[in-house]
């Protein structure tokens, strides 16, 4: 049995799952749990969440079983130690690996061979932007601090086969800087799309999958809105309940 230490947490996040997380640390959000849903799987692949924190896009992924194999990169020793804790406590160990690195270090030969997919819920925030954090965790986790959208897709350039899937969410105000250090690193946008909290607001999140050495042309799909009428979409109730996206937001 798995207890929370005294500076953390326990929740529940999906499929069964619970999860510990640093009372004072940033916690998972929508995006962490839309950007698990939008990564397609290949169930004999293997792949890695860089930037983990407490891991839960890597558990989102190995409970729906979209990897054999999973490797959780982070950075910050305490959250390595509750991302391995967290994939022991799910049973998740044997599909999930932690590698406590810079990313900005890493290669293949870490990975043991080049991978099928990078997943990343990378800083959205530039050193120096916004309110200093008095958590130096939180602050790493919302800042530039170890690296920025360029190093992040530098490192899954490095790591990915050719023809390997790259999945981020970004904040839409940071786009060009994201599609920049996509194709500045051979990791060229083939699907889009743009999430709004309804159809009152501005969107919200940006997530893309690109492919290594791929060809030009990038799938927008229709919008994802959060909430109709302040109730959950459609759409968002069948992600909640499958992992998945919708057809819909597929290229035919």
């Amino acid at each position: 049995m798995f207890l929370p230490a005294y500076d953390e947490k326990l929740e529940c996040v999906n499929f069964g799952l619970e999860i510990l997380q640093k009372k004072r640390g940033l916690t998972y959000g929508t995006d962490a749990l839309l950007l698990a849903a939008y990564v397609r799987g290949r169930t004999s692949g293997r792949a890695a969440d860089l930037g983990a924190g407490s891991g839960v896009i890597g558990l989102l992924c190995a409970a729906k079983e979209k990897f054999r194999q999973i490797y959780s990169v982070e950075i910050q020793l305490e959250y390595a130690e509750l991302c391995t804790k967290n994939a022991a406590m799910n049973r998740l160990d044997q599909r999930m690996s932690v590698i406590c690195r810079d990313l900005r270090s890493l290669t293949a030969s870490d990975t043991e061979g080049e991978l099928d997919a990078i997943m990343t819920n990378p800083p959205y925030m530039t050193v120096g932007s916004g309110k200093r954090n008095e958590d130096d965790g939180k602050y790493i986790a919302r800042h530039e601090v170890y690296g920025g959208i360029g190093d992040f897709c530098a490192a899954g350039a490095r790591l990915l086969k050719c023809g390997g899937s790259f999945y981020v969410v970004y904040r839409p105000d940071r786009i060009i800087d994201l599609i920049a250090a996509l194709r500045e690193n051979g990791l060229e946008p083939k699907r889009m799309t743009m999430v709004y909290r309804d159809t009152n607001h501005i969107p919200s999140l940006a997530l893309i999958e690109a492919k290594k050495d791929g060809a030009p042309s990038c799938f927008v799909t229709k919008p994802l809105i959060l909430y109709e009428n302040r109730l959950e979409s459609d759409d968002l109730k069948y992600i909640m309940e499958t992992g998945n996206f919708d057809e819909s937001y597929y290229r035919a």
